[in-house]
């Protein structure tokens, strides 16, 4: 990062719960709302607010290098015919107000969902990734490498639907023939 001199946003999850804590304890009732924006979509009406937070002097000992900005943005989330969502996101990132303006920041933390949503989500709920036993070494890191590796190669025919290719080569593994180049023939449903 210091080499390129590039810039970060990192979304403190409930594993990091010394920064979580830290961000949850600042003052938010008293920042006003910067930017929000609404959607509606793929029956789904969705608001996000973000408030952001010069955090230098406020949170002290923070484990990330040149952390200058906190936010909080704030999620609501109605789905058709179901009961309506929040969720509350914490992140620090290292530009100042000066350098990204809160639609952006929300933006870039967006983005990060966008890549949790087709990359991590999709090893959790097709591979069970969470689920995995495989603890010694650098075992969990060879086997999320392999899943990934599994999830870009489906992804080069066009499927955008990684379970449904993932079923029908667990269904009959002579399907990953094809899949891995080894065949002309595509042997593989509709994806």
């Amino acid at each position: 990062m210091r080499e390129k001199k590039a810039h970060y946003i990192a979304v403190i999850k409930g594993n990091q719960p010394t920064a979580s804590a830290q961000l949850k304890a600042l003052p938010w009732e008293q920042v006003p709302v910067a930017d929000t924006v609404s959607q509606a979509g793929h029956g789904r009406r969705e608001s996000r607010s973000v408030k952001t937070m010069a955090i230098a002097a406020n949170l002290g000992g923070i484990t990330f290098p040149k952390a200058r900005l906190a936010l909080r943005i704030h999620r609501r989330r109605q789905e058709s015919g179901r009961r309506q969502t929040r969720e509350t996101v914490y992140a620090v990132t290292s530009p100042d107000t000066h350098q990204a303006s809160p639609a952006d920041l929300s933006g870039y933390v967006r983005g990060h969902w966008g890549i949790e949503n087709s990359s991590h989500h999709v090893r959790d709920v097709v591979f069970a990734e969470d689920a995995s036993t495989v603890h010694p070494g650098s075992a969990p890191r060879a086997m999320a490498a392999l899943r990934n590796l599994a999830i870009g190669r489906l992804r080069l025919p066009g499927a955008d639907n990684i379970a449904k290719p993932t079923r029908a080569i667990q269904d009959s593994p002579k399907h990953a023939v094809w899949i891995w180049g080894i065949t002309d023939s595509p042997l593989l449903p509709e994806t």
